[in-house]
């Protein structure tokens, strides 16, 4: 049996939980998740003006702190921390933790491959649109390709203390050590899908030991301490989900359920780039005190394509607010919405979308939230936002909307530090590319 903790669900996490869970009890592997699809992006832009970033800056420090913690108690770690830079935060770790041995596997970023790809006619089609990457070429921010476990096994093969991958799938992280300690094969389907199940549950953090949990959240306890969690696995593929013991937060049924259901479109066919996993043969059982058993889980082999996350220049956004209380304060912050809207028709100016919301009042559940006296509402939050491929015009509307200051309904606070800042938006473009194509390497720094 191996224990395999997460200590981070994403980028800007709790900076505790690592630690806590390295200091708390026993683990053998820390699994540290720090990226999402909008982060390969922000990375890239980072890398380009200081080609010495471009991955999570708050790791090499955390494992500088753990060091000789890691070394005493023999926790090896998996992150996807390296970003789109992964030998500069290998770098930067063995500056920090000289001691440690360090792994990096390359081979998502796709970025330079682009032209190369398309001329050989993978056009990398959005996978929601049909619409071909040539559309948007030169818009492109950032392009990684989902690899999978095996290559992280790999790494781990080399005695590292340490493996940094790019864009990893999410569970991988969990998976590999699994492969690695358990000699799983690609042939091993129904393996690989309960190594995927037990890293899709706890890639997320907490939100499989109590946060977040709509079941009962009210009696979840010291969620200020909240215990990250840890799967027990053995190497016939069944498995616990558990925390250590004396941390805040809650392990039972109900709370994984909510976890499984993150993210998987068909609950049948769970695509990750080493197995597909059917989730309706997931079977679980509370088995004491903040521990499920997980077991039943069935898989089929794995996919001819691998998914690219693809981040490209959509435009340009500003979003501002202004609060009005009582009385009136819904009907005033619908006159100020009218006001702005009104003036920036008779600018001429052009945007694709303008979206205003009313928070305290519908702007969670809008028509669908229940009818309720407006007159009693205390105070409302008027957030309007433009987009448009016009920097110039976005720029002019964060211009309108604090003159309402003096020039609007009564009352208006709330406006922060003033204009609302012109920001790039990032967009997502999902899509497949042969498997074959895609080619994963290991450097090892010692």
């Amino acid at each position: 049996m191996i224990r395999i903790a997460n200590g981070q669900g994403f980028w800007g996490d709790w900076l505790e939980a690592p630690v806590r869970l390295v200091e708390g009890g026993p683990i053998d592997y820390l699994m540290l998740d720090y990226l999402a699809e909008v982060t390969m992006s922000i990375l890239q832009k980072q890398r380009k003006a200081d080609p010495s970033l471009g991955y999570a800056r708050d790791f090499p420090p955390l494992i500088g702190k753990l060091s000789r913690k890691l070394r005493d108690r023999r926790v090896r770690v998996v992150a996807n921390a390296g970003g789109v830079n992964p030998a500069a935060c290998a770098r930067e770790v063995r500056r920090l933790a000289p001691e440690l041995k360090v792994a990096v596997v390359y081979g998502d970023d796709i970025l330079d491959r682009i032209d190369e790809l398309l001329d050989m006619g993978h056009e990398m089609r959005n996978m929601d649109t049909g619409e071909p990457l040539s559309a948007i070429r030169n818009n492109l921010l950032s392009a990684n390709v989902y690899t999978g476990a095996f290559p992280v096994a790999e790494a781990l093969a080399t005695g590292a203390d340490v493996v940094i991958t790019g864009r990893s799938a999410d569970p991988a992280l969990a998976l590999a050590p699994m492969i690695r300690e358990f000699d799983w094969t690609p042939d091993d389907v129904n393996l690989l899908a309960s190594g995927i199940v037990a890293g899709h549950i706890i890639e997320c953090g907490p939100q499989c030991s109590g946060g977040n949990c709509q079941v009962d959240w009210q009696s979840i306890p010291d969620l200020a301490s909240v215990g990250y969690p840890i799967v027990e696995m053995e190497a016939d593929g069944s498995f616990a989900v558990t925390k250590h013991p004396g941390t805040g937060g809650r392990v039972n049924t109900d709370v994984v359920k909510e976890q499984l259901l993150y993210e998987i479109g068909d609950p049948r066919r769970y695509i990750t780039p080493d197995v597909v996993a059917d989730f309706t043969t997931i079977r679980l059982k509370d088995d004491g005190p903040d521990r499920v058993r997980v077991s039943g889980i069935s898989g089929s082999a794995r996919t001819t394509t691998l998914k690219a996350s693809i981040a490209y220049h959509w435009g340009w956004k500003a979003v501002g607010t202004l609060v009005f209380s009582y009385p009136d304060a819904v009907a005033k912050a619908r006159s100020a919405d009218v006001i702005v809207r009104t003036r920036l028709q008779a600018l001429g100016l052009r945007y694709e979308e303008i979206y205003s919301e009313f928070f305290g009042f519908n702007a969670c559940h809008g028509a669908a939230a229940p009818t309720v006296d407006e007159s009693s509402i205390p105070e409302v939050q008027l957030r309007i936002g433009v987009r448009s491929n016009s920097k110039a015009d976005v720029d002019r509307f964060t211009r309108e909307l604090i003159p309402l200051v003096l020039g609007g309904p009564p009352g208006a606070t709330g406006y922060g530090d003033g204009r609302p800042a012109v920001r790039e938006i990032v967009a997502f473009w999902p899509a497949l590319v042969p498997r074959e194509i895609i080619e994963s390497r290991i450097e090892v720094f010692e």
